[in-house]
């Protein structure tokens, strides 16, 4: 699984004096993405994500959150084009945020809304929409995506607790997924987790309805509907190659 944080190179704290003159220039394209072949979601993007998304545990037998597979090889996500559009049907949340992020303090006890400054969108020429007023107040831009990261940061939790609650309940397993390569031939990708659907099954009724209460039960089948989108990804690669040569 790709290192998803390689997006943002220079994350920095937003704050009104470092910042008061820069604006940001929104693309709409997704080229910061090309080189990552998978990216975490929150329990709220299953539904959609499942749309076209294989949608995987990643992390180790202690710890893991949920992500979506992008791409079969470390530095390639099939999901963008050589122009940077996105040419999948769900856009997940973590790079829609993008260049923000919250970064946590050294203590651990509060998040502070950042930046990359190394996004092409960002610059100190008016260009798009700015961070702060001429009095120093947050702009309406930048409160809009302080409130999505606020948003962003709330279904991060709710989707932690759901993954500390498939782990104790020892539901999850290695996992590999078949599919055939751009060069027609068998490949298998490893290096995450799913769902057991036996012991799923076999859970106690008392467990089952308060996983079915609290919706963790729907976003369990929801994770393991998504492997038939191993065939999508598939054909995605296969396109891809064959667009690649095209240009040739």
């Amino acid at each position: 699984m790709a290192k998803q944080l390689l997006i943002y190179d220079r994350a920095t704290p937003i704050n009104a004096d470092t910042h008061k003159d820069v604006s940001v220039k929104m693309t709409g394209a997704y080229g910061f993405a090309r080189d990552v072949n998978s990216v975490p979601i929150v329990a709220a993007e299953f539904s959609a994500a499942a749309a076209d998304c294989v949608i995987v545990f990643a992390g180790t037998a202690e710890a893991v959150f949920p992500a979506v597979l992008l791409g079969v090889e470390n530095d390639r996500n099939e999901y963008v084009d050589e122009n940077g559009a996105w040419i999948g049907r769900y856009i997940p949340a973590f790079l829609r945020r993008y260049p923000f992020v919250f970064a946590q303090n050294p203590d651990g006890n509060q998040l502070t809304l950042c930046i990359d400054e190394g996004f092409e969108g960002v610059n100190s020429d008016g260009r798009g929409e700015r961070l702060f007023d001429s009095e120093g107040e947050r702009s309406s831009f930048l409160q809009s995506q302080l409130e999505f990261a606020t948003q962003y940061q709330s279904q991060y939790l709710r989707t932690k607790a759901f993954c500390d609650r498939l782990l104790a309940l020892d539901l999850l397993e290695p996992a590999v997924a078949n599919f055939t390569g751009d060069d027609n031939q068998p490949r298998r990708l490893a290096g995450f987790f799913r769902i057991d659907r036996a012991k799923l099954k076999a859970l106690s009724p008392e467990v089952l309805g308060e996983m079915f209460a609290s919706d963790e039960l729907e976003l369990c089948y929801v994770h393991l509907q998504s492997f038939a989108n191993i065939e999508t990804l598939s054909i995605k690669l296969a396109e891809n190659a064959a667009r690649g040569q095209s240009l040739q």
